[in-house]
């Protein structure tokens, strides 16, 4: 198995946005996860998410959206008005997005979205009942032109929005970047960059029609949201999805014993917990221990941590170096300095709950939780051969190394 997570550090939309103030529009938002905040002022921004629509026939449905132009920026305050040492800010007051002007938006001419209008009779020919709302109008909770640009993408009305999930995200696509093109620069790698390492592996593994036939074992990728904040919640790390699952498919093989199928699964199960690792950082290079200091495009970084921060031990290294020593991938190791503290991954709590043999691990990157990180080009390719090897030789391996 392999299991990672898909959500970044970013802004959410608060559910009532709707603010203004010195003659511009305001976004009012919360902050998700343990962003490098300062990254996102003057950056060009824009929103995506999750909007709930009402169709035509009374049913509440999802969809996808992304607003495809900068739309909302975060401004600084000129360092002639205020000449900071450090640049300190308050979440709550000032890392405030604008998105337009007052004055513009009063002058717009599109009354299309006005309740009780010809175009959009709202409230026109609605019982009581239908009229009532528990809650207000999306168009009164938000600013009724940022509802419009969301109804647009979404390809409905205005005013068949119920409700959204809406984060900002930078505009600026990814790029590769470097003197000899060895970098690349973009959003979310973490942890974008090992969930697509594990997805294309996975596929890369089953590429040859033959790949299963001597195969005992099930591969599996599990990619979980929430872990910037935590993983308590249901598509979270610490949920009882994964664990469920494994259930269901512990009792599909021929023959097995359906009461303790669960548990035998396990105990002959590894995981690998893939999240970005830290490069070495030549600016601070005083804050990495002495003989761990990872470099990108030098292999996929193997993480130990005596506190079981991570979930590394010395069985799972030898599993994963005979893994990449058969795909000839490079591996790194790191630990934080003992006067450094240490984050953590889904590894431990995943480890916990299923109690099955765990590694964490990760490509390295620069300006971890930055709106704008890091990365290198050629260790992406070594994560998707490490973990395709895993997929492949797991099997193999698993019955060579021997703990009492």
């Amino acid at each position: 198995m392999i299991g990672a997570h898909t959500d970044s550090p970013t802004l959410r939309v608060k559910p009532v946005s709707k603010k203004q103030g010195e003659g511009f529009i305001q976004v009012g938002v919360e902050t998700y996860g343990g962003g490098l905040w300062h990254t996102w002022f003057d950056r060009d921004l824009s929103i995506a998410g999750r909007v709930m629509v009402k169709n035509e026939r009374g049913e509440f449905v999802q969809k996808l959206v992304r607003i495809d132009r900068p739309i909302i920026r975060i401004p600084t305050l000129a360092i002639h008005l205020d000449r900071q040492e450090t640049f300190t800010f308050n979440k709550e007051t000032q890392l405030f997005p604008i998105a337009g002007l007052v004055a513009a938006e009063l002058n717009r001419t599109d009354d299309t979205d006005k309740p009780g209008t010809p175009e959009n009779p709202q409230n026109s020919h609605k019982t009581l009942d239908e009229q009532f709302a528990p809650l207000k109008i999306v168009t009164e909770r938000h600013h009724p032109y940022v509802v419009e640009l969301i109804a647009n993408e979404a390809g409905v009305p205005s005013s068949s929005i119920v409700d959204f999930e809406l984060v900002l995200y930078d505009t600026q696509k990814a790029c590769i970047g470097g003197l000899n093109n060895e970098l690349i620069f973009s959003a979310r790698l973490d942890n974008l960059g090992m969930s697509y390492c594990s997805i294309a592996a996975l596929i890369n593994s089953l590429s040859s029609l033959s790949a299963l036939d001597n195969e005992h074992c099930i591969r599996i990728i599990s990619l979980f949201d929430h872990e910037e904040i935590g993983s308590t919640t249901a598509q979270g790390a610490d949920s009882n999805l994964l664990p469920a699952i494994i259930r269901r498919l512990s009792v599909i093989g021929p023959g097995s014993d359906k009461e303790t199928a669960y548990e035998q699964t396990l105990a002959t199960s590894f995981l690998v917990s893939a999240d970005m690792a830290h490069s070495v950082n030549p600016n601070y290079a005083s804050k990495y221990e002495n003989d761990h200091k990872p470099e990108m495009n030098k292999g996929t970084v193997i993480k130990v941590n005596a506190n079981a921060r991570y979930a590394t031990n010395s069985p799972g290294i030898t599993l994963i170096q005979e893994v990449a020593r058969r795909k000839k991938v490079p591996l790194q190791l790191f630990v934080v300095r003992n006067d450094s503290s240490c984050g953590s991954t889904i590894g431990p709590m995943l480890a916990a709950s299923l109690g099955a043999r765990t590694l964490d691990l990760g490509n390295p990157q620069l300006s971890m939780h930055s709106i704008r990180e890091t990365g290198g080009v050629y260790d992406v390719g070594y994560g998707i051969r490490l973990f395709e090897g895993f997929f492949e030789h797991f099997g193999e391996l698993e019955g060579r190394i021997f703990v009492d």
